[in-house]
């Protein structure tokens, strides 16, 4: 019977590098064409996030790559910031569009997220994406749980406060070191 678990164990233990092996080679396989997509994906979000830009070109500011989004003549318009940061479940990323002084906020979209279905995942929807529309960019958002009653303040949403508090941390994070970053330039 003591045999019997051992070749138990080694099986489960075989199995488990097999799989694991498996895992690995689909992950590195599939990475060049899960970057692209995300490349993609963030580059068609540009014009939607600042007013009056119709593409953008990646540079890197501060030892950062941002995106220069330029309107159909290729003028500067707007700057996008991919940023990331530690949600309830899981890594948020997002992109923040600012105007090209780095003063105001144009725009928010969430890139990734596995927030809470139903509570956290919110995060993602126009109507509370919205709300960081012409926010300043040169002071720290906050979250409020009423109306908002000054430019700074974001309305969290109730029951996701987590969700709601990384958010605007990660875009206060984010727009801070861009705005450090291009006042050294």
């Amino acid at each position: 019977m003591k045999n019997s678990y051992i070749g138990q164990a080694w099986l489960v233990i075989v199995l488990s590098l097999c799989f694991g092996v498996a895992l690995a080679a689909v992950q590195t396989a599939l990475n060049p064409k899960i970057e692209s997509n995300k490349l993609r994906d963030t580059i068609g979000q540009i014009p939607s996030l600042v007013p009056g830009a119709a593409d953008g070109k990646a540079e890197t500011i501060g030892g950062q790559t941002v995106y220069r989004a330029v309107d159909a003549q290729g003028q500067h318009v707007g700057w996008v910031i991919p940023a990331r940061g530690q949600g309830f479940a899981d890594v948020i990323e997002l992109l923040v569009g600012t105007d090209k002084d780095v003063k105001q906020i144009t725009g928010l979209y969430v890139l990734k997220q596995l927030e809470t279905p139903g509570l956290g995942d919110f995060i993602t929807g126009d109507a509370w994406r919205s709300q960081f529309k012409s926010k300043p960019a040169d002071v720290p958002l906050v979250i409020t749980k009423t109306a908002p009653k000054t430019d700074s303040e974001v309305q969290g949403i109730t029951g996701a406060t987590i969700s709601s508090r990384s958010v605007v941390g990660i875009v206060n994070g984010a727009v801070e070191k861009f705005r450090s970053a291009v006042a050294n330039e």
